[in-house]
């Protein structure tokens, strides 16, 4: 790339396009769409078992189409969290040290929640 179209500035500083700005759009994109078809039917789903007492939830839960919605419901909302909570940190954390130790820790808590959330889920849906 040239380097006439670059300012002084961001020629002695690095700076310029990432080049990484639209696959985190989309994904941060896809994953909202994909939440609102997921939180509609977590909705519908909770609203149906709030009466019902633990075993009924248990299997409800175990039935293998609401265990693979509710896997996917995990996922999508740890990304979409992790991506949204990337852009926050980018965009209103100025110290470059507290920025890098912010994001991994936001990252390591939205793998560890899904994880988690993965794992009981699987757990539920084989029977313990």
């Amino acid at each position: 790339m040239s380097l006439r179209y670059r300012t002084p500035l961001k020629v002695a500083k690095g700076l310029g396009s990432a080049k990484e700005g639209t696959g985190h759009f989309l994904v941060q994109r896809l994953t909202a769409i994909a939440l609102v078809f997921l939180a509609c039917w977590f909705v519908y789903f909770v609203v149906g078992l709030m009466h019902a007492d633990y075993l009924t939830a248990t299997d409800a839960v175990a039935r293998p189409w609401n265990a693979m919605l509710l896997i996917a419901f995990l996922v999508a909302m740890f990304w979409h969290a992790q991506l949204g909570v990337q852009v926050v940190i980018e965009d209103y954390v100025h110290s470059h040290g507290l920025a890098l130790t912010a994001q991994i820790a936001v990252r390591f808590v939205c793998i560890l929640g899904a994880l988690a959330s993965v794992f009981a889920v699987v757990r539920i849906a084989l029977g313990n």
